[in-house]
C-alpha cells in the first residue's frame, strides 16, 4: 500500500507550519508537533490463537504529525486542527502478521507502509469551542485509543464548554471511524459484540470540580439501535492519597442490535504515594448476563481494564495490586518502574440472551454459542520499565519496555499469551 501524495504533502505541511505560524497573525497560538514512534510488538501464544498462529510479531516505524491553530480575533474565532500519519514496516511476514501495528492484505501479509491524514474546523465563542471533522476524543463513554503505531480517530462534531467555573461540559456525535491499523476514515469501531455500523455514537456529560480535592463526572451515551450507557465517577485527592470510584450502567435500546442488555459495572480503587513509591489496590465487578461492552479502544474507565484484558466478563469479579517506583530518587532521573497483577473469576456467559451478539446461533453446531462459559477465570501480570531522557540533544526521547502475561481457563475463552512491547518515541522539533 503506497502512501498517497496528499498524505505526504500534509505531513510535510505540518513539519513546516510553525514557521508560517510565526509570520501570520491568524496563527498566533499555532503549534506544530511531529512524533517519531518506533514500535516492536511480539505475541507468544502459549495456547492456540484463534488464527492458529503460535506467535505474531511486527516491528514498525511511525510518524505522527499534528498542527493546532489558534483562533481568529473577534466574537467568534475560527481555527483548524490537522494531523497526518505515515507508518513503515520494518519487520513482519505472513506467518506472524496481525498484531495491530500494520494493515494486513488479502494474502495475510503485513502491508509495507500506510498513511492517513485528516483535520477538523473549529470555532470559539467565549469559553465554548465547537469542532467538526476528524479528531481524537477523550470521554468515559467514547474514547479513541492511542495504543499502537497510529492513534484512532473519529469523524463528527464535538462541543466543549467551560462557561461555568469548575464545570467542563462535553457533547459529541460521531459517525465515521479510523482504526489504528487503517488508512480509511470511513470504518467502524467494534467492541465485544457491539459496533458503530448502524449509525454512530452520541454523548454528553460534564466533569465537575477537576481542580478540587473532591471531584467527579457524569456522562450518557447513545449507540445507534444498540444501547443507552450512563457513567458516573467520584474521586478524592489529598496528600498522596487518591480514591476513585467508577460506575457504568448499560441498557439496550431501539432495535437492540447486540441483543438484550442490562449491565452494571463498577470499580473502586485506592492509590497511596509516599516518596518515590506508590501502591494501589483495585476492585471491580460486572453485574449482568452480558459483558460490559464499549466501542472505541479506550472507552472503559474501570480500574482493572489494563494492557491486555479488561476483566469485564458477565458476572466477573476482579481485584488488582499495583506498585510504582520512581528511580529518580536513586540517582536515575527519568526512569520509572511499574508492576501489577489482576485476577478475575465468577465469569458466567451462559445466560446471555440467545441470538444476541454475546450468545449467537452457530449454524455448524445447530446450537447457541456464548462467548464465555460458566466458571471462567483468568489473571494478568504487567511489568513496565520506562526511561525519558531529561536533557541534552535527545531530551524527551522515551524508551518503554513492557512484558504482559495472561492466562485463562477454557470458560473465560481468552488467550494464554506472553506479550513484549518495545516503544521508542521522540518528539521532533521544528
Amino acid at each position: 500500500m503506497a502512501p498517497s501524495t496528499p498524505h505526504f504533502a500534509l505531513l510535510a505541511l505540518l513539519c513546516a507550519a510553525s514557521d508560517s505560524a510565526l509570520a501570520n497573525d491568524f496563527f498566533d497560538d499555532a503549534k506544530t508537533e511531529v512524533l517519531s514512534r518506533n514500535f516492536f510488538l511480539s505475541n507468544d501464544y502459549r495456547s492456540p490463537s484463534p488464527s492458529g498462529k503460535n506467535y505474531k510479531q511486527e516491528w514498525a516505524q511511525g510518524f505522527i504529525g499534528t498542527f493546532t491553530s489558534g483562533y481568529t480575533p473577534g466574537t467568534v474565532g475560527f481555527g483548524i486542527d490537522a494531523h497526518a500519519f505515515l507508518g513503515l514496516k520494518l519487520d513482519g511476514g505472513k506467518g506472524h502478521s496481525g498484531t495491530g501495528l500494520l494493515p494486513v492484505d488479502s494474502n495475510g501479509r503485513s502491508e509495507p507502509n500506510y498513511s492517513s491524514a485528516g483535520g477538523a474546523f473549529k470555532l470559539k465563542v467565549s469559553r465554548t469551542t465547537l469542532a467538526f471533522g476528524e479528531m481524537t476524543v477523550e470521554t468515559p463513554v467514547f474514547d479513541t485509543s492511542d495504543k499502537r503505531l497510529q492513534p484512532e480517530y473519529a469523524t463528527g462534531l464535538l462541543v466543549n464548554s467551560r462557561e461555568i467555573d469548575n464545570v467542563n461540559f462535553t457533547a459529541g456525535h460521531f459517525t465515521a471511524f479510523k482504526n489504528q491499523d487503517s488508512s480509511s476514515g470511513r470504518g467502524d469501531f467494534s467492541g465485544y459484540g457491539a459496533t458503530t455500523e448502524a449509525g454512530g455514537i452520541s454523548f454528553l456529560g460534564a466533569d465537575l470540580f477537576g481542580d478540587s480535592p473532591v471531584g467527579g463526572s457524569l456522562y450518557a451515551s447513545d449507540l445507534t439501535d444498540t444501547w443507552h450507557q450512563y457513567y458516573a465517577n467520584l474521586h478524592f485527592k489529598q496528600s498522596g492519597l487518591l480514591l476513585d470510584a467508577n460506575l457504568y450502567h448499560t441498557r439496550d435500546t431501539g432495535r437492540a442490535l447486540a441483543g438484550a442488555i442490562d449491565n452494571t459495572a463498577f470499580s473502586l480503587s485506592g492509590k497511596y504515594s509516599f516518596g518515590p513509591h506508590a501502591v494501589m489496590l483495585g476492585w471491580q465487578r460486572i453485574n449482568g448476563d452480558t459483558p460490559f461492552d464499549f466501542v472505541g479502544g479506550d472507552s472503559i474507565y474501570l480500574a482493572n481494564s489494563i494492557k491486555y484484558a479488561d476483566f469485564n466478563g458477565a458476572g466477573e469479579r476482579s481485584w488488582q495490586a499495583r506498585y510504582d517506583l520512581d528511580l529518580g530518587a536513586f540517582g536515575i532521573p527519568g526512569l520509572t518502574f511499574m508492576t501489577r497483577y489482576v485476577s478475575g473469576d465468577h465469569i458466567d456467559g451462559t445466560h446471555a440472551p440467545k441470538g444476541g451478539a454475546y450468545n449467537p446461533f452457530d449454524a455448524d453446531t445447530g446450537d447457541y454459542q456464548p462467548q464465555q462459559g460458566a466458571g471462567g477465570k483468568h489473571w494478568e501480570r504487567d511489568i513496565d520499565l520506562k526511561y525519558i531522557v531529561q536533557s541534552g540533544t535527545a531530551k524527551d526521547l522515551s524508551v518503554q519496555l513492557s512484558h504482559v502475561s495472561h492466562r485463562a481457563n477454557e470458560a473465560q475463552a481468552g488467550d494464554d499469551i506472553d506479550r513484549i512491547y518495545v516503544v521508542i518515541q521522540y518528539p521532533l522539533g521544528f
